[in-house]
């Protein structure tokens, strides 16, 4: 079994917000591979969906714990579910991406997200896939904590919507054929958006 896991906060307050990018990702995931009638359970403080990609049992998790404790979510079903540290995927914001930009990395620092770096931490490794996803950069003079909990603007929509579905296709990818094939493919397409 492999898993993959959005970064976002819960609650109506942060739908749709910069930082909840990677819990929209899982979203699409589960439209694209949900079975009939599956539905999210709660456990280890997430929602979670069992699904089928291309053969392979993938658990979607959603963590509830808010960002920076993400990892209270991610440890307990890695260790339950006996999932190797090489069969875990975290999909994350990153806002030194410019916006449409993704970035696959099989292991390192967190970067600043303190998601991942809870995640990492709470693993005991920072031998974890991620992938990073381009949200845009602050305006000088805008805080980053603010400017990751804003909401998209409304001429960024369709570049969100393609960039919400590429990144699926990345992670979906990712399930198939593993970290480095992803890298190879998907950090080196510069065009972000695609245009």
């Amino acid at each position: 079994m492999k898993m993959i896991v959005g970064l976002g906060n819960p609650g109506r307050k942060y739908l749709d917000t910069r930082h909840n990018i990677g819990f929209v990702v899982l979203d699409w995931l589960e439209k694209q591979f949900a079975p009939p009638g599956g539905a999210r359970r709660t456990k280890f403080e997430a929602e979670q969906l069992e699904v089928n990609v291309n053969g392979q049992r993938v658990l979607l998790i959603w963590p509830q714990t808010f960002m920076n404790l993400s990892g209270a979510a991610v440890q307990p079903a890695r260790d339950f579910f006996k999932i190797a540290d090489e069969d875990i995927l975290i999909v994350c914001d990153d806002f030194s991406l410019p916006l449409g930009k993704l970035r696959f990395r099989a292991k390192g620092s967190s970067g600043g997200q303190k998601g991942l770096a809870d995640v990492m931490k709470r693993l005991g490794t920072q031998t974890v896939s991620r992938l990073r996803i381009g949200i845009g950069a602050p305006h000088e003079h805008v805080d980053p904590a603010d400017f990751v909990l804003s909401r998209f603007r409304s001429d960024e929509k369709d570049a969100v919507d393609k960039l919400v579905q590429r990144a699926s296709e990345a992670a979906a990818e990712w399930v198939r054929s593993g970290v480095e094939a992803c890298m190879n493919r998907w950090n080196a397409d510069e065009s972000g958006l695609g245009k």
